[in-house]
């Protein structure tokens, strides 16, 4: 063969042209849209207030009904409160009339206060006929049932 005697054949485009090449990233979505979740967030924060709302007010409710409890047997505590005080002075005096009973001029039960209204006695006074272990009882808050 000779020189030049294979003719080459170039490829050409077709006619027209190639259309356009798709260089764009497509990735597939993942997700709601950024408008979906603000609505979710907003739906969970009214809900939320909705709740804590509610709670407060059954809560203030409560609260109401305990306070109305305590104001209605208070005078009870109180009356049962002033016959246990009653009932510890009846008894100090019972045994300060045996110890004083030798003593002249000696009144059993004369108030250390110089007035004519009731005070209420200390709890040094209550008890001072008690043995030690109570008066610490009291002393430093502990029940008198243990």
């Amino acid at each position: 063969m000779a020189a030049g005697a294979w003719k080459v054949k170039q490829d050409m485009p077709p006619t027209g042209g190639y259309g356009p090449i798709d260089y764009k990233r497509r990735l597939p979505q993942r997700g709601l849209p950024g408008y979906g979740l603000l609505a979710i967030g907003l739906g969970a924060f009214v809900f939320g207030s909705y709740v804590v709302f509610k709670w407060n007010w059954e809560r203030r409710q409560l609260a109401f009904e305990d306070l109305e409890a305590k104001i209605a047997t208070l005078p009870l505590l109180m009356a049962e409160e002033d016959r246990r005080t009653l009932r510890l002075m009846r008894h100090n005096f019972s045994e300060e009339a045996k110890i004083m009973k030798d003593v002249p001029g000696w009144q059993v039960g004369e108030s250390v206060y110089h007035t004519t209204r009731w005070v209420d006695p200390r709890v040094e006074e209550l008890y001072f006929l008690h043995p030690p272990k109570i008066h610490q009882q009291l002393y430093f808050g502990y029940s008198l049932s243990s």
